[in-house]
C-alpha cells in the first residue's frame, strides 16, 4: 500500500483531473467555443460527468476486490463528492441560465417532466450522502445506520441512468451503456454478496460455550 505522501499526491492528482471537464466547459463557455447552444452543451456534459463520477464512484469497491488495492477506497469518497458537485452545477444550470429562477415554470417541470422529475429526485436523495461524507457523521450515526444511508447511492445511480434515458427518448445508445456499466456493477455486487451468504451457511455452526462447573481433581499421596 503507497504511504501517506503517497496517497496526497494521488488525491491531488485526482482531484486536477476531476477539476478539467468544469475547467473545460468554463474556457468554452467564456471562449464562445460550447456550439450554437451553449446552454444545452453545459447542462448535457455536467449531467453526464455527475453519472460518470457515480459510476466511478461504485466502480471502486469491485477494482479493490479484484486488485488487492485496498487503499483505492481512500479515493472513494472524494469521487462521490464529485458527482454531487456536477450534479449540482447541472441544476444550476438548468436553474439559472435555462429558467432564470422562473419558479413557476420550474415547479411545472418538476411535477409534469418524467425526465427531471427523477433527476431531481436523485439530486435530493444526493444531498444527504453529500452532508455526511465526512468522519464525524459516521461516529454520531455510528457505522451500521451510516452505512444503510450510504447505500441509497444505487438506487440513486439507477434513477440518474433513467433521468438520461428518459431525456434522449429517441437516441438511447448513450444512456444505454450507462445501463450496462450500472447493471455490470450492481451485479458483482450481489454475486459476491450471494457468495458471501452460501459460504457462511456452509460453515459448521459455532460451538457453544462450556457453561458446566469445572471441577478440580488433586491428586493426594498414598
Amino acid at each position: 500500500m503507497p504511504g501517506r505522501v503517497w496517497i496526497g499526491w494521488i488525491k491531488a492528482v485526482l482531484f486536477a483531473l476531476c477539476l478539467l471537464p468544469a475547467l473545460r466547459l468554463a474556457l468554452g463557455w467564456q471562449d464562445d467555443a460550447l456550439g450554437a447552444n451553449p446552454i444545452e452543451t453545459i447542462t448535457r456534459a455536467s449531467g453526464e460527468w455527475t453519472l460518470n463520477f457515480l459510476l466511478i464512484t461504485l466502480a471502486v469497491t469491485p477494482l479493490r476486490r479484484l486488485s488487492g488495492l485496498n487503499w483505492l477506497l481512500r479515493l472513494r469518497r472524494m469521487l462521490g463528492l464529485f458527482a454531487f458537485a456536477y450534479g449540482c452545477a447541472h441544476l444550476a444550470t438548468y436553474l439559472w441560465l435555462d429558467q432564470f429562477f422562473d419558479w413557476p415554470a420550474i415547479a411545472h417541470d418538476i411535477l409534469k417532466r418524467p425526465f427531471i422529475t427523477v433527476g431531481f429526485a436523485a439530486l435530493v436523495l444526493m444531498t444527504p450522502l453529500a452532508l455526511t461524507s465526512n468522519a464525524w457523521s459516521i461516529r454520531h450515526l455510528g457505522g451500521r445506520r451510516w452505512q444503510a444511508l450510504h447505500r441509497s447511492v444505487y438506487g440513486i445511480a439507477i434513477l440518474g441512468v433513467v433521468h438520461y434515458w428518459w431525456l434522449v427518448k429517441a437516441d438511447v445508445r448513450e444512456p444505454m451503456l450507462y445501463a450496462f456499466a450500472l447493471a455490470w456493477l450492481l451485479g458483482m455486487r450481489a454475486w459476491w454478496r450471494e457468495q458471501e451468504r452460501r459460504r457462511q451457511q456452509s460453515m459448521p455452526p459455532p460451538v457453544p460455550p462450556f457453561k458446566g462447573r469445572v471441577i478440580r481433581i488433586v491428586p493426594t499421596d498414598k
